[in-house]
């Protein structure tokens, strides 16, 4: 067992004014189950590679610890190798027994050390990773978003697995993934960095109470101000009075005025010094009280332009089946389902199982597309004049700024960029090139464009991959609230059992 200390520790992007970290300073130990929570850009992952040594700093970080990083980076060449062959180059001196220990305990067999790493599904890919860095011996493990484009299955087999696991950090935005297998808490907060024992769920409690606790003294706290300001300016009315009845005399008609002049200037002298201290202990109370709500979470509510249909049934498939051409059987077959105005559906499956080409087969009934590569047979139907607002998974095609975005899809960009910044994303990062946010940041983009696009029906594929929890918490209160008409691919529990109304099973 040893700690990790982090001393005034400072770091900022080349090129970029805003600092990543500042003067920041905490330990951890190494044997813990470490959970890293923060909004979207707030430092977690850069945090990660400033332990790895991937760019210099100001301040230390003290330990002998070595450090791994999930996910490997795999270069072209190596994709369309086994991993028995370059698993030698990403954990010297690892014997292969140990990786396919750790494969027995992911579900998988041996086997998948011998097949071409670009043929395994994504899980396939994750497990195998997972097994690769757990293989290694005496190593603190940077793990950073292990279950996004999982299904559920394969978080289910994540999640049991790390949970018998300890010594590493794990940045993950799913609260499920979290309460399970951590047991300390690292949170990036708005303006402070602390560290906790327990899960997600007993932090948020205690956060909870924090905050409520916060807004409760600084109500106290205002009043207090306000009732200060108060006497403060009566009294200084009553010193400004004295000192006109000091000098606003004719001497010739009040010559006994003149004896009174110095009792009125004392008078006075001692009101504005009591002036004075009223407004010097008002900006105590106010540096005293100075950030007491600088950490506390209060998300703006999220509003969304949902447009209703004439029709009560905007999709409906009858027997519906789908295969792609030169495969041997159908992707989905005898498929049945309708969508109804009001329905948040969630659509349910493993990986591979048909889920994006569902999608890809209703938006294509909306808008025919030149070139297609797959055959149907049943049927598949659409409302006439149905608008969709779509999110892809996808996040690759954004380049650019963020005022191109907007010219192209026809939006508003005040009203775009209130909108980010109602997701938390600082205005710091509306002059930069898409191509260098966050993958997070990139998902609140096409969020923020799909709720400024006024329609009947919200088809979002995978939207909260690089989500942060708060901006979850977010989107479920918007749909809760506004109750749109959705069809949703999402693998974050929480979030299905709070919005979905019913499930397509593929």
């Amino acid at each position: 067992m040893s700690q990790i200390r982090v001393n005034d520790l400072s770091f900022t992007y080349e090129g970029s004014f805003e600092p990543v970290f500042e003067h920041t300073s905490f330990s951890i130990d190494t044997c813990w189950k470490l959970g890293f929570i923060g909004r979207n850009g707030k430092g977690k992952t850069t945090f990660l590679r400033l332990l790895s040594g991937k760019y210099p700093y100001t301040g230390t970080i003290d330990t002998q610890t070595v450090f791994d990083y999930f996910p490997y980076h795999i270069s072209p060449e190596d994709r369309q190798r086994p991993a028995a062959e370059f698993a030698e180059t990403l954990k010297p001196l690892t014997e292969e027994w140990r990786i396919i220990c750790e494969l027995n305990l992911l579900g998988l067999s041996a086997d998948i050390l011998y097949r071409p790493f670009s043929t395994l599904s994504f899980g396939e890919q994750t497990k195998l990773m997972l097994a690769l860095l757990f293989s290694g011996e005496n190593d603190f493990l940077l793990i950073d978003e292990p279950t996004n484009h999982l299904d559920q299955t394969g978080r289910d087999s994540v999640k049991t697995y790390l949970a018998k696991k300890k010594g590493f950090i794990l940045v993950s935005h799913d609260r499920d993934l979290l309460d399970t297998c951590i047991d300390h808490v690292l949170v990036l907060n708005r303006h402070t960095i602390e560290v906790q024992a327990g899960n997600f769920s007993s932090w948020w409690e205690n956060k909870r109470k924090k905050d409520q606790f916060a807004q409760s003294e600084n109500e106290k706290h205002r009043k207090e101000i306000a009732r200060l300001k108060s006497a403060a300016s009566q009294v200084k009315q009553w010193a400004e009075k004295s000192e006109e009845s000091k000098i606003g005399f004719d001497p010739i008609k009040d010559p006994g005025h003149g004896s009174k002049r110095a009792y009125i200037g004392a008078k006075t002298k001692k009101m504005q010094n009591r002036v004075k201290q009223m407004e010097e202990r008002i900006a105590r109370e106010i540096e005293q009280k100075h950030g007491l709500l600088q950490d506390i979470e209060a998300p703006v509510q999220l509003k969304i332009m949902p447009l209703t249909h004439e029709k009560t049934t905007l999709i409906a498939a009858d027997n519906y089946s789908f295969q792609y051409q030169h495969t041997d059987r159908p992707l989905i077959q005898s498929l049945s389902f309708s969508i109804q105005q009001g329905d948040r559906v969630i659509l349910n499956g493993t990986n591979g199982c048909g889920k994006s080409s569902l999608i890809r087969a209703v938006l294509q009934k909306l808008e025919p597309a030149p070139s297609i590569n797959w055959t149907e047979s049943g049927s598949l139907r659409t409302a006439s004049g149905l608008i969709v607002s779509y999110v892809n998974q996808d996040t690759s095609f954004l380049r650019g700024n963020l005022k191109a975005f907007c010219e192209q899809k026809g939006l508003p960009e005040p009203i775009f960029c209130a909108l980010l910044r109602q997701l938390d994303m600082e205005r710091s990062q509306f002059l930069k090139p898409m191509e260098e946010y966050s993958e997070g940041q990139k998902k609140k983009v096409l969020l923020a464009a799909s709720l400024l696009t006024p329609a009947h029906l919200y088809i979002w594929d995978e939207p909260l991959n690089y989500i942060d929890i708060f901006s979850r918490m977010q989107i479920e209160n918007l749909i809760l609230t506004c109750r749109p008409t959705m069809l949703v691919v999402e693998h974050d529990t929480s979030f299905r059992e709070k919005i979905g109304t019913k499930t397509i099973e593929l």
